[in-house]
Order: C-alpha cells, then structure tokens, then sequence
C-alpha cells in the first residue's frame, strides 16, 4: 500500500529548494514552482512529492 504524501510547511520547503520565500512565491505566481495547498484557515503547505519532484528537475 503506498504511503499517503505528507504535507510540507514553508520552512522545509525553503530549506530543500535552496530558495528564498520572496522567490518561492515569485515562482509560483510565474507558474513555474508547485503552489501551495490551504490546510486550514491560516495554514497552507506543499505536497512533500511535488517539492522533492521540483528539486530534482527545477526546469521542468
């Protein structure tokens, strides 16, 4: 059975994407960095598969 994808905040995602936050929201407004996903009314995170899909191919 595959393991459910686990939800990332933003602190990891700066940490594995070597980006800063003002360039990860750039990039996702570009179209070219995963968006994020509403976990609850203040709090939003990333798909950890999508991230580690981007950190390996950040051109695609």
């Amino acid at each position: 059975m595959r393991q459910p994808d686990r939800i990332v905040r933003l602190n990891t995602v700066l940490a594995r994407s070597r980006l800063s936050r003002s360039t990860i929201y750039r990039k996702i407004a570009e179209g070219t960095f995963p968006a994020q996903l509403k976990i609850s009314t203040n709090g939003a995170g990333w798909r950890e598969s999508d991230i580690n899909r981007w950190v390996a191919d950040p051109v695609r």
